[in-house]
C-alpha cells in the first residue's frame, strides 16, 4: 500500500463530498428531463439528444479499450507484490472456485427456469431504435466446445499482442497468470532484473488505473447523454422495462451474499451469522459507499481481526482476493449476459452458457477495485458470448441508467466474499489439536 500525496488526498476528499454514484443519479435525472423535453428534436443548433447519446457511447468504448491492459497489469502486479505458498494458494483457489461454482449453478438454474429476459424481447429495438435480428445459438459460439483440447487450442493466442488487440479475455488472463508466476519465481530466487522490473509494472498499473479513473469521472456525462437519447426515443417507459433487470440481478446477488455466505461461514468456518455479518458490517458498508473493494481492504482486515481470523489468512484473502476473488462482478457479468441473450432471442445451450461463465470469471480477475468495473468489462463478456457488435451497442445504453445501483451491491458482495474466503481459509490453515 502506498501513501497518497497531499494533492491527491485533497482531490479524493472533494470527490467524497459528491461521490460518483450521486453524480450518476444526477446524470440520469438530467438526461431523462432532456429526453422528455426535446425527444429527437435538436435543441442546440442542429445537435440534440441523439448526438449526446453518441458521445456517451464513445466513453463506453474508451472504457472497454482500457479494461484489457488494466486486467493484464493488475494480475502481474498482484503476483509481484504478494507472496503466497503453493499449498495456501491451492486452498485459496479451491475455496474461490467452490463459492463461484455454487453461485453459478443456482443463478443459471433460476435464469433457465424462469427466463426473465424473455420479457425484454422486442423492447430493445423499440427503445434504442436499433434492429438486432435474433440468432440461433443452439450450439456454442464459434470455436467453443466441451472438448477441453479444442477449447485450450482456442485460448492459446498466436502472438502475445493478439489478446490485447482482440480483447480476448481468457487468452489475456492465461498469459498474465503465466507471466506473473514466472516473475514471482524469479523474484523469489533474487533475480537482480526483477528489482528493476517490479516498479515499472507497478507504475504502469497505477498509470492504467489513473487513466481509467479519469474516464470514470466522465461516466455521469456519458450516462446523461445515453439516457437522453434512449428517453428521447421511447419516453419514460424505458425505466419501467429496466426495473425487471434490476430486480432479477439484485435478488440473485443478495440471495448469494446474505444466505449462502453466512451459512458457509457458520458451517465451515465456525463463525455464526451474527459474528460474520455483524463484525463485518463496517467493511460491507464501506464497500457500498466507496463502490470499491480495493479501497475497503484496510477496513476488511480490521473486521477480520475482530472475527479472530489469523493475519496470514486475512491478508491472503483481502489483498489477493480483492484482485482474484470477485463473486459480485462474476455473478453480474454472467447473469446480465444470459438475461440479454434471452432478450435478443438467442438459444442458450449448455456449452454456450459455460463459455459465458468462463468469460465472466476471466473478466472479474483484477478488476474489482475499480469503480464501475462491472460496466467496464461487460462489453468484453458480451462479445465473448457471441453477441454481435450491434447487440452490444443496443444493450449497454439500457443498462447504464441502473448500473450505479448494481455496482454498489457488487462491491458489497465482493467484500463479503473476501471475508468468507478468509474465514474458510483460516479454518483449513489452522493446525488441528492433537488427539
Amino acid at each position: 500500500m502506498t501513501t497518497e500525496p497531499a494533492p491527491a488526498a485533497g482531490i479524493e476528499k472533494r470527490r467524497a463530498r459528491f461521490p460518483l454514484g450521486a453524480r450518476v443519479v444526477v446524470g440520469v435525472a438530467i438526461g431523462a428531463a432532456l429526453g422528455v423535453a426535446f425527444g429527437r428534436e435538436p435543441w442546440l443548433g442542429r445537435y440534440g439528444n441523439e448526438d449526446l447519446g453518441g458521445l456517451g457511447l464513445l466513453v463506453i468504448r474508451l472504457l472497454k479499450a482500457l479494461a484489457t491492459p488494466l486486467i493484464l497489469l493488475a494480475v502481474l502486479d498482484s503476483f509481484l507484490t504478494t507472496a503466497i505458498g503453493p499449498r495456501t494458494f491451492g486452498r485459496f483457489v479451491a475455496i474461490c472456485l467452490t463459492n463461484i461454482s455454487v453461485a453459478m449453478v443456482i443463478g443459471l438454474t433460476i435464469l433457465n427456469l424462469f427466463q426473465p429476459g424473455l420479457a425484454w424481447r422486442g423492447h430493445i429495438e423499440e427503445l434504442t431504435g436499433q434492429v438486432v435480428a435474433p440468432a440461433n445459438l443452439s450450439g456454442p459460439p464459434p470455436g467453443a466446445t466441451l472438448d477441453p483440447l479444442k477449447n485450450l487450442s482456442g485460448y492459446v493466442p498466436e502472438s502475445i499482442v493478439e489478446p490485447l488487440a482482440k480483447n480476448s479475455l481468457v487468452s489475456l488472463v492465461l498469459l498474465a497468470i503465466l507471466c506473473g508466476a514466472a516473475l514471482r519465481r524469479l523474484k523469489d530466487r533474487g533475480s537482480p532484473g526483477i528489482a528493476t522490473l517490479e516498479p515499472v509494472v507497478t507504475a504502469l498499473f497505477e498509470t492504467a488505473s489513473a487513466m481509467l479513473m479519469w474516464v470514470a469521472e466522465v461516466v455521469p456525462f456519458a450516462v446523461l447523454g445515453i439516457v437522453a437519447q434512449v428517453v428521447g426515443r421511447a419516453g419514460l417507459d424505458v425505466f419501467r422495462v429496466l426495473w425487471l433487470f434490476l430486480v432479477v440481478i439484485l435478488a440473485r446477488l443478495l440471495l448469494h451474499s446474505l444466505v449462502y455466505y453466512p451459512l458457509s461461514a457458520w458451517i465451515v468456518g465456525r463463525k455464526g451469522p451474527r459474528e460474520y455479518l455483524g463484525r463485518g458490517s463496517d467493511a460491507v458498508l464501506t464497500g457500498l459507499s466507496t463502490n470499491s473493494s480495493l479501497a475497503t481492504v484496510p477496513v476488511t482486515l480490521r473486521c477480520l481481526r475482530d472475527m479472530r481470523v489469523s493475519e496470514s489468512s486475512a491478508r491472503v484473502s483481502a489483498c489477493i482476493g480483492t484482485n482474484l476473488n470477485n463473486d459480485g462482478i462474476i455473478l453480474y457479468e454472467a447473469m446480465a449476459t444470459v438475461f440479454l441473450c434471452q432478450a435478443f432471442g438467442y438459444d442458450l445451450s449448455l456449452p454456450h452458457q459455460l463459455t459465458i461463465v468462463l468469460a465472466s470469471i476471466m473478466a472479474g480477475v483484477g478488476i474489482a477495485g475499480v469503480p464501475e468495473a462491472g460496466l467496464i468489462v461487460l462489453p468484453l463478456v458480451l462479445g465473448a458470448a457471441g453477441l454481435p457488435e450491434a447487440a452490444v451497442a443496443a444493450a449497454i445504453p439500457l443498462i447504464v441508467p441502473v448500473d450505479w445501483i448494481i455496482a454498489r451491491v457488487r462491491s458489497g458482495v465482493n467484500v463479503l466474499s473476501d471475508m468468507l474466503v478468509a474465514v474458510m481459509l483460516d479454518r483449513f490453515e489452522r493446525p488441528r489439536p492433537e488427539a
